[in-house]
């Protein structure tokens, strides 16, 4: 039976980066494949520069997201409502610095996008001849190398990234997810096994010298509390 790592990604902004038009950067309603495999990356100290570590973890994992309308708090038995909302913000930065080193003695204005007082939780699943198995990511996000962030540097965790020390062993990552509350929501899946209405997003990384990305098929899935 397959084994999935769960994660919960719940802080006060996330930013999960789309296509971008220059001075304006916008976010994915919920976080890419791209954004996840780098907040993996980050917790395994894998530098932008090592192209075979990069593709080996991506080669490794599968991503199924569940949009949640609710996260638990220490202390408080009844989870809190989040609302996920989009906002946009008027960002300027001064003595920018230019790709050949040399300051920017103009100011670089952008409007960014971020997803305020939203939660996701994440079924990781193992692909096969994964190089990166579960048990060693996990032991990275209990003790990560560089500091994880939820998409961009401006958005801090709000708790640890780890919602269960071990993985949870089902037949499917959707049923992994049925067992983290709240067990329901709106499911993104890499699986096609989940739903047969796919849609197209294009945020698969191509590791090189430039940054390059490539389309992917996903599958919606809306699972209902059961009463």
């Amino acid at each position: 039976m397959p084994s999935y790592l769960i994660l919960r990604l719940d802080g006060p902004m996330q930013a999960w980066g789309t296509h971008t038009f220059e001075d304006y950067r916008p976010s994915n309603l919920f976080p890419t494949r791209s954004g996840l495999l780098g907040l993996l990356g980050a917790c395994l100290g894998l530098d932008r520069a090592d192209i075979q570590g990069l593709e080996a973890l991506a080669e490794s994992v599968e991503f199924t997201v569940r949009l949640d309308t609710g996260a638990p708090r220490p202390g408080i038995d009844k989870l809190a409502s989040k609302r996920g909302t989009k906002l946009s913000d008027y960002h300027t930065v001064l003595d920018a610095r230019k790709v050949d080193g040399s300051t920017n003695r103009y100011p670089i204005q952008s409007q960014r996008e971020y997803l305020y007082d939203a939660a996701f939780t994440v079924a990781i699943g193992s692909r096969s001849g994964a190089r990166f198995g579960l048990d060693r990511i996990a032991e990275s996000l209990r003790r990560p190398y560089f500091t994880p962030v939820l998409g961009r540097r401006s958005c801090p965790l709000g708790r640890p990234l780890l919602e269960r020390p071990d993985c949870i062993d089902a037949a499917n990552a959707i049923e992994a997810l049925a067992r983290i509350p709240p067990a329901e929501g709106l499911i993104y899946s890499e699986g096609e096994l989940v739903s047969d209405r796919p849609t197209s997003i294009r945020d698969v990384p191509q590791y090189g010298r430039h940054r390059q990305f490539a389309n992917r098929r996903i599958y919606l899935h809306r699972e209902e509390e059961s009463s």
